[in-house]
């Protein structure tokens, strides 16, 4: 069975045939590891690019995401079971809950119960958190026990670190997964980063890419355009030294992108 690749392909905002189109784009230039979430609308269409793919089951590593208005006793259950059904698989590699409920509407041991049972029924090989504080990883992990959780998906980017929770995180074995490794583009445009890939012959989203397997987080970014996606799982290429990796720490500015009414009081 696969293990969680170093590098994924995100599906945040892809919908419909762009969904399906880039999915497919993204597996025959090598991805295996897919991220999607029942609120990205786009279970179906990834389910059809994996597929059209014609690979085995084994070779890929799914994550899927557990809507916050989802989480209750009734929802719960049927939401994950309809995930499965329009991604056309028996189970998913990586069930995560996408956001903690909103100012605790819904008790976290609650919830963590039902993640723990879809795990225990053999629908997904391991569950995980997104967006949880510090505060909020230390309370599931009191329910869930030690070693149960895979990993806290967070914005984690150049310009925004998130230092603390990933530090929090790694010291309890805890992974950490970084969507918007970008930044929303931000990371191309920058000089630092322009600057160090220039010495590779690389982009700076591979820089970033590198980087970010350097300090032992794995990333999910997404595209659209196939060149992007091969330059992204061919980022290998980039080997940066302790002065090159410190500049890249220097960008941090503490610049949150992601940051919805519904959010967690951050640390």
């Amino acid at each position: 069975m696969q293990t969680m690749p170093q590098l994924g392909a995100g599906t945040y905002r892809l919908e419909g045939d762009e969904a399906r189109r880039a999915v497919c784009d993204a597996i025959s230039v090598g991805f295996r590891h897919i991220d999607t979430a029942q609120f990205y609308g786009n279970e179906e269409q990834i389910g059809d690019a994996i597929k059209t793919s014609g690979l085995p089951r084994d070779d890929f590593f799914i994550t899927t995401k557990v809507w916050h208005e989802n989480l209750d006793q009734g929802s719960f259950m049927p939401s994950v079971h309809e995930s499965l059904n329009k991604l056309k698989l028996d189970y998913v590699d990586l069930l995560l809950i996408h956001w903690p409920s909103p100012n605790q509407q819904i008790p976290m041991s609650t919830y963590l119960s039902l993640l723990k049972q879809v795990k225990d029924e053999g629908l997904a090989r391991h569950i995980g958190v997104s967006n949880f504080t510090m505060a909020q990883i230390d309370e599931a992990e009191s329910i869930l026990g030690a070693g149960e959780i895979f990993t806290n998906q967070i914005e984690l980017h150049p310009f925004f670190q998130n230092r603390q929770v990933a530090e929090h995180c790694k010291a309890k074995n805890i992974g950490i997964t970084a969507y918007m490794p970008f930044a929303v583009g931000k990371v191309m445009k920058d000089e630092t980063l322009k600057a160090v890939a220039e010495q590779f012959d690389a982009t700076p989203a591979q820089v970033v890419l590198a980087w970010m397997e350097e300090k032992g987080i794995n990333a999910i970014p997404s595209s659209t355009n196939k060149d992007h996606l091969k330059a992204n799982i061919e980022y290998g290429k980039v080997k940066l030294n302790k002065d090159q990796i410190q500049r890249i720490d220097e960008l941090d500015n503490g610049e949150r992108i992601v940051d919805p009414e519904f959010a967690p009081n951050w640390d």
